[in-house]
């Protein structure tokens, strides 16, 4: 069934003009990218040309999609701005509040005994307000895209980073925060800055033990985890026509570890055949009407440097397995060259789990291949020295993959085939002595290994393969174990090897599932109480936040973050996610994970008003209840990662007035503004070494905030000296409106209140 399908007509009917006057205006061929931007502009057909980069540009999605961590502040926010439905088709699924630790039904039940409270309230704000639901256990909200949404040529936002995994079917989809998804779900447009584009030509074929996973772990390490900041990557080639849609997908899912805004790939054969095979043969029927429309031109593609801002070339016949990390994605390092890459930094050999799922790779094809390595182990009688966890991407994949016998290979090397969510891949795992905090290395599909991420332990070294990769390293239990060269000793004492891993793109027997876990929204839901308890430790109502004013003066620092600062230091996730839909409960781990510059400590900083040392979420209170702002200063690429918007709503709650930093993440800056915040860069990069432990800030021209100029902040140290530096910010004026009135749903409800 076609989920939407005259959305999706319509969207294909206007796109031939729409982009036909798009390349006219511009003046020459057009990427796939800019066809899905030019036909999505919320003013019709385009009229000027905009410049890569730099122009704000509203745009109409076509869908979004929610999950049920991030959907809990985004639906008490939309309850907030007057509208009785949502204006575009809108899903809710709940994947993250699953916590993997002993299997399946019992980890489901688990989380339906401890979480019914929120799962129930976003079952009826959906069922109240026209938005599907997808109960817990369906599956992780990306591959149900996938399965179920994902088109060639539409655009889409999603509050979770891995949005972009529906590039996959040729979206550009988008992850965002939830202010932004609020704005689409009240009718109004979403703006963007216009992106840049990353060409990515792939030529060859993958063959062997290197799988779609290795192109974006090479991608990652060419890029790094900010390269793609600003940009869309459109990957083109015959190489890309040669892969699966879902193995396009787990690139794009992946383009979050580089910044990238989004990452997609033109409509072909492949996707027609997902299409036909997850039951949405009308969709590719009307796509193949207008195939030419849905992937770049010719021209563009043949000549790829006149066209996009930069151009990297992978050829996937030389393209070998990679591991990347620890704790970062973008460390890449080739299969076969671990070795002396571990001993010289010490990462420990020894494998202790296996983990294969996520949003990423939780496919068929990704387990049928996976299934491949694993009957081989126990064909060749080889007893796996790492313990194996294995998370279906749904319910459907789940289903098939059981009737197919898959699960029962993985069982017969005692793995735990864990619920249809995102577990250990979001910190959602009760791992057996992760307390003890020992040193150790797992191996992963999934697409983030940043420190604490998976179990909490920060000393966890966890490294990104693909599937096949992660059951031969957590067979063999060695990290630097080479499944092209090297062998090893079964029960019996011989001495064996792995084949090439096999697999099948889709279902030999067709998919199959019995129940989806999808229930669909009442036509009226109009008479719908939504009820939130006052006395709730989960939800609570939210109160509009104050707007912060011009007189920003004698503001306190908070914390110096030093280094690496993601949205998992600034807001954890893990046992924290049962806060989620609590603003000043889950304020209570706001920045714990950053490490304090001045002392190198995480969660102490700090108290100018006592002299004394604490925790930051205490600190920042104690300035809150004196009547007094606080300000954050990090470093580069600050909020990287997810798109929770709590890392931006944590910090306002608590008197936060501005964050600044040598540059953001694309997404926590968007954020940041949208809750009415400061979010300003330093004009001078080595102005951060200024910032001294008891510095007071005064802005002196917040009163003349103005798109393109500079706001000039003095710092007063604690022997009373100073210094005047200023502060880049990227503020259009709607923007500066926001800040003004408190925040953009602020500024929401006051239109609607005219």
């Amino acid at each position: 069934m076609a989920f939407d399908i005259e959305m999706i007509k319509g969207v294909y009917n206007r796109m031939t003009e729409r982009v036909d006057a798009a390349r006219n205006i511009v003046g020459k061929p057009l990427t796939l990218a800019e066809k899905i931007l030019y036909n999505h502009l919320w003013d019709g057909k385009a009229t000027s040309s905009f410049v890569r980069g730099k122009d704000y540009v509203d745009f109409a999605p076509d869908r979004i999609a929610c999950q049920d961590a991030t959907a809990q502040m985004a639906l008490l926010q939309f309850m907030q701005a007057g509208k009785s439905k949502v204006a575009v088709p809108t899903t809710v699924h709940c994947d993250h509040l699953i916590q993997a630790k002993i299997g399946a039904d019992k980890d489901l039940q688990n989380a339906l005994n401890n979480s019914s409270e929120v799962f129930n309230f976003l079952a009826s704000v959906s069922n109240k307000y026209g938005i599907g639901f997808w109960k817990p256990g369906a599956g992780i909200i990306h591959q149900v895209v996938l399965e179920n949404y994902a088109f060639p040529g539409g655009m889409m936002i999603g509050t979770d980073s891995h949005t972009v995994n529906a590039g996959g079917l040729g979206m550009v989809a988008i992850g965002v925060g939830g202010a932004d998804a609020v704005d689409v779900m009240a009718g109004m447009p979403w703006e963007l800055k216009f992106p840049k584009l990353i060409g990515v030509k792939l030529t060859g074929k993958l063959s062997g033990w290197t799988a779609p996973k290795d192109v974006i772990l090479k991608v990652a390490g060419i890029l790094t985890v900010k390269g793609g900041t600003g940009c869309i990557v459109e990957y083109f080639g015959e190489g890309a026509k040669s892969m699966s849609a879902t193995g396009k997908g787990t690139i794009c899912n992946m383009g979050a570890e580089i910044g990238a805004t989004t990452s997609t790939f033109g409509y072909d054969d492949s996707m027609e055949r997902y299409l036909r095979a997850t039951g949405r043969d009308e969709v590719a029927d009307e796509a193949n009407k207008i195939a030419s429309y849905l992937t770049g031109d010719d021209e563009v593609y043949a000549n790829p440097e006149q066209y996009f801002d930069e151009v990297i070339e992978i050829n996937l016949s030389e393209l070998k397995p990679h591991l990347n990390g620890p704790f970062t994605p973008d460390l890449a390092t080739p299969v076969g060259e671990m070795t002396e890459k571990a001993i010289k930094n010490d990462w420990p050999l020894k494998v202790d789990w296996g983990l294969i799922g996520s949003c990423t790779n939780s496919s068929y094809e990704d387990l049928s291949r996976a299934a491949s390595v694993a009957k081989q182990a126990v064909d060749k009688g080889i007893v796996a020295k790492a313990e194996f966890g294995i998370n279906p991407g749904s319910e459907q994949v789940r289903f098939t993959a059981e009737r197919d016998g898959l699960l029962d290979i993985f069982e017969d090397l005692n793995a735990k085939i864990f619920t249809n969510a995102c577990g250990p891949c979001i910190g959602q795992w009760s791992r057996e002595g992760a307390e003890k905090q020992e040193k150790n290395t797992i191996i992963h599909s999934f697409n983030r290994n940043f420190s604490k991420r998976a179990d909490g332990n920060p000393n966890t070294h966890a490294f990104v393969a693909s599937p096949e990769m992660v059951a031969a390293i957590a067979i063999s239990g060695k990290l630097d174990f080479n499944p092209v060269t090297d062998t090893l000793i079964n029960k019996n004492g011989e001495e064996v090897k792995f084949e090439e891993p096999t697999g099948f793109e889709l279902p030999p027997k067709g998919f199959d599932v019995e129940d989806a876990g999808f229930v669909a929204p009442m036509a009226d839901g109009s008479g719908i109480e939504v009820k939130v308890s006052p006395t709730s430790e989960r939800l609570q109502l939210l109160t509009p936040f104050k707007p912060i004013g011009n007189e920003v003066k004698d503001a306190k620092l908070l914390i110096k973050a030093h280094g690496k600062c993601t949205t998992d230091h600034i807001s954890m996730a893990g046992p924290w996610l049962r806060f989620r839909g609590h603003l000043d409960n889950i304020s209570n781990n706001c920045l714990i994970g950053a490490v304090n510059a001045f002392n190198m400590k995480t969660n102490k900083v700090k108290n100018q008003l006592t002299d004394e040392f604490g925790a930051v979420p205490d600190t920042a209170r104690a300035y809150k209840a004196a009547g007094v702002y606080s300000v954050v200063v990090g470093d580069h690429n600050y909020g990287e990662g997810s798109s929770r918007e709590h890392a931006a709503m944590e910090p306002r709650h608590l008197g936060v007035a501005a964050v600044i930093v040598k540059s953001f993440a694309r997404i926590h800056e968007t954020n940041l503004k949208k809750q009415g915040m400061l979010g300003l860069t330093f004009a001078n990069e080595t102005d951060y070494d200024l910032i001294q432990e008891d510095d007071t800030f005064n802005f002196l021209d917040l009163n003349e905030f103005a798109p393109g100029k500079q706001l000039t902040l003095e710092l007063v140290h604690s022997d009373g000296s100073k210094d005047v530096i200023y502060l880049n910010h990227t503020y259009n004026q709607g923007q500066i409106d926001w800040f003004k009135e408190g925040s953009a749903l602020n500024l929401i409800k006051k239109e609607n209140a005219n």
